[in-house]
This record gives structure tokens, sequence and C-alpha cells, in this order.
């Protein structure tokens, strides 16, 4: 196997380094984190966890507010009688608990400070893509079932009473389209589909979303039994969403617009750290204001020409200073390749920091488990995390490996280690990932905690592997590159 454990040496001084693009050896500047190859390694223990969700607080608020919505249905729908009764009354409900779901979706990806330092954006992202198919699943039984219903009651044909639907009652032909509309963005987000599209594409199509739950909308109120004649329940579900389109423009817009009025962020300069994959320098001012945390990310807007009309969601790649941060991006796009062009200057909103890939103050040994250019935010946590740490690296080959240098110094410095695992599967004549070589590079693996990042077949392959060595689930800390 390929693997080079590079074991601690004395550390070297930190020298005077430069900022990129200044006339100086090319070399990261210095500042309050370690951003250098020869920055010294500094621990930095986890903060209290306060203001953060709990998965299961969260679950449970989300179902408490279904079971509300089940119960507004009850009492709205005092008699079910007949078939055609009962496939009303079930399009009905399904109706409701649709209205609901999509506020529960947007709500979820409203960048809520609690639950993004809570539960995490990839996890928040998952739930987000899960309840989405649920929902447009729920959005089209509640359609049919209605029209069944209204067609059975009704002694005539389902096409006939689709027609009538659709020309006679307020708004239906809205809330069909606001349907369809849903029915498009669940499409093109399958996961088939979407590694066809480019990301901005999928973005911008996604806000559809918006415009569906507007559509729909008032055909809640024109046409929903629960609403009709019942003042309280339309005040309640009118608030609902106006709580959520508050929370969309507050986070969204309000804080990252008076977050860059206040710090000022702008491009430092720009480093080529391999091929295809460079590092941004950000400037700012009272950067510690921030409260980010190394494995955190920041969704990222440069103000250019090209690139202003969208974000991008990257990690930092060292510990962030109190007026200088670092992100680490490989050519994966149009967007990225840009980010080689940035000039020293360049304004940037920054919205974040967003993450709950930080460190969790177990007191245990840690391993980071890096693929590819999934090293960029344990980069961050190994300069600074407390006790002992272990860094397993995994790449294809040697100039896939980033940040080799900055490895070995922070190594030294904090008497770490890191091990490189580089080649093919085919080179290195079997899984080099297995269970028996994590237990031989980590040897007390099992009974530390282990934080993944990399590609998703990297990582679940990883994370199976870690399992089948002992390592509890609950020990295992992974980042998805994919919302």
């Amino acid at each position: 196997m390929t693997s080079v454990a590079r074991r601690p040496v004395p550390a070297r001084d930190a020298g005077t380094e430069a900022y990129p693009g200044q006339r100086q050896p090319a070399a990261p500047p210095r500042s309050g984190g370690s951003h250098g190859p020869r920055a010294r390694a500094r621990a930095v223990p986890p903060k209290k966890e306060s203001g953060r969700a709990s998965t299961r607080v969260v679950l449970a608020v989300i179902a408490l507010g279904a079971a509300a919505v089940i119960a507004l249905w009850w009492h709205s729908t005092p008699d079910v009688s007949g078939l055609g009764g009962w496939l009303t009354g079930a399009g009905e409900v399904l109706g409701l608990l649709a209205g609901y779901g999509v506020v529960v979706l947007v709500a979820l990806m409203a960048r809520l400070p609690p639950l993004e330092r809570g539960i995490g954006t990839d996890q928040l992202a998952r739930w987000h893509a899960m309840g989405g198919r649920y929902v447009v699943c729920v959005v089209w039984a509640h359609a049919l079932l209605i029209v069944w219903g209204y067609a059975v009651e009704a002694h005539t044909s389902v096409t006939g009473e689709t027609a009538a639907l659709l020309t006679q009652y307020p708004d239906v032909l809205m809330a069909t389209v606001g349907g369809f509309l849903l029915l498009g963005v669940g499409l093109i987000s399958m996961r088939a589909a979407r590694r066809r599209v480019r990301y901005e594409t999928w973005y911008y199509l996604h806000l559809y979303t918006y415009l569906a739950i507007a559509l729909a909308f008032s055909h809640q109120f024109a046409d929903g039994a629960a609403f009709v004649n019942n003042l309280a329940a339309r005040f309640w579900w009118s608030a609902m969403y106006l709580t959520v389109a508050v929370l969309i423009i507050w986070y969204r817009f309000v804080v990252p617009l008076r977050s860059f009025a206040r710090h000022g962020f702008h491009v430092i300069g720009v480093r080529q750290e391999g091929p295809g994959i460079v590092s941004v320098y950000i400037g700012g001012a009272r950067l510690d204001e921030l409260d980010a945390e190394p494995g955190q990310f920041f969704r990222w807007r440069f103000l250019t020409r090209s690139l202003w009309w969208s974000s991008h969601p990257y990690s930092l790649s060292a510990a962030p200073g109190k007026d200088l941060l670092r992100i680490t991006v490989k050519d994966l796009g149009d967007h990225s390749q840009a980010l080689a062009r940035l000039q020293p200057g360049t304004r940037v909103v920054a919205e974040g920091p967003y993450g709950a890939f930080t460190a969790t103050g177990s007191g245990r040994g840690v391993v980071l488990l890096a693929g590819g250019v999934g090293i960029t935010p344990l980069r961050a946590m190994f300069a600074t995390l407390p006790g002992p740490v272990t860094l397993i690296y995994r790449a294809s080959s040697t100039e896939d490996v980033v940040f080799a240098d900055e490895l070995d110094a922070i190594a030294a410095a904090r008497g770490a280690t890191v091990h490189y695992v580089i080649g093919s599967r085919a080179e290195l004549g079997g899984d080099p990932l297995s269970p028996r070589v994590l237990r031989s590079l980590a040897p007390a693996i099992d009974e530390q905690d282990v934080y993944v990042c990399g590609p998703d077949g990297m990582a679940l392959a990883a994370i199976a592997a870690l399992r089948a060595a002992g390592v509890p689930k609950r020990s295992i800390h992974r980042e998805s590159f994919e919302f």
C-alpha cells in the first residue's frame, strides 16, 4: 500500500509571509488563524453549544405541527359518509398536509442559525430533499382524490369533474399550475437529473418553488373547507406562512447585507494550490465577531460582472482569523473556474457561518479522514482541535494532494500524525480504506471521534468501513459536498 506516515519532526519557525499578489515569495498571509505552511498550530477548545437546535426537538416540532393540521381537518369535517365522502375527506387532509409541508421545506432551508449550527446544512438538505419528494406526491394525491371524490358524489366522469374544477372553482387553475411547477422542480432535483444540470441552472429552477407556493396559497382559502368559515384558522395559517417569509427575507437578504456593510469583505489574493485548485484569501474587519469555527462554511457571492448573481458554499480551509479568511476550491464548473481570475479588492458578500461539522468537545482523540478536496474543512480543524489527532488523507495521485507542507508543519508543531494514502485501488492492491487498514493507521479508532469529508462515494464507503472497524455511529461525523 502506498501509505506514507508523517511523524513529528522539529517545528519550523513561523517566518514573515506575504499576501498573494505581493512582490514577495508566494506564500499565504499571516493573520489570527493558521493560514500558512509555516504557521504554528494552535489548539482551540470547542465552543459551547448555545443556540443550537436539537434534531429530536426539531423533528418533534414538525410532527406536532402535522398533528395540529390533522386536528384542524377533523374539526372542520363533522361527518364523512360514502365512498365520495371518504375520497374527498382524504383529499382535503392531504391538501392541508401539503400546504403545511411546503412551509416546513422552506423553513428548513431558510438558513436559520439554530438549525444550521445544531443540525447542519447537509442534514437539513437531506431532510429537504426527502420531504420534497413526499410533498410533491401528497400534492398530486390530494388533487386526484378530490377530483375522484367530487366525481363520485356528482355521479359524473373524472374528466368532466376535472374540467368543472378548473373552470368553475376559484383559484383551482392557479393551484394546478403551482402543482406542475412543484412536479417539475421535483423531477429536476432527482439525483439522475441533478447530475446532468449545472448548479446555477438547478438553483434558479428551484426558485420556482416560491412561485408554486404563492399560486396555491389563495386556493387554500378559497376552496379549503377548513378555512372558508373559520377566521381563526385563516389567521394562524397566514401567520405561519408570513413568519417563514419574514425569516427568509431576514436571513437570506438583510443579515448578509448587514454583515457586508460591517465587515467589508474583499479579496486579498488568489493562490494556486495544485492543478485546478486555488485558494482565495478574503480580508475584512472584526471577522472574529462572525463566531466562525473550523469545519464551517460560508456562501460566497463575489461581486464581479460574471459572479455577482449567484452564491456558492465553500468551507474555510484554515482557522478563521480576526482579519482574514481562506477558502480553497477545486475547478468543477464555471463558477469555480472564475475564482482563479479574481482580482485583489473584489468585494464579497458572505453568508454564514453555516454547518455543524465542528469539534464535539468529547475529550477523546480524533481521526480526520479526508478524500481529495475534502481536505479543506479538515485542514482547518487539524490545526485547532485539542488532544491527539490523526489525519488520514486519501488521494488518487500525488498531484491531488493539497496542503502537504502545511499539514506536515502542523503535525510537527502539535505532535500529530498524517497518513497519505495515495494511488488507485489497482495500484494499492485492494481497498485502501478497509477496516483492517483503518485500524492499522489509527489503532484506537473505535474509541475516537472520526470526521469524514470527501466525495459521496468515498465518504459512504469510508463510513461503512468505520462501522465495520467498530466505530459507533454517534462517533462518526460527516460533511457532504452535495446539498
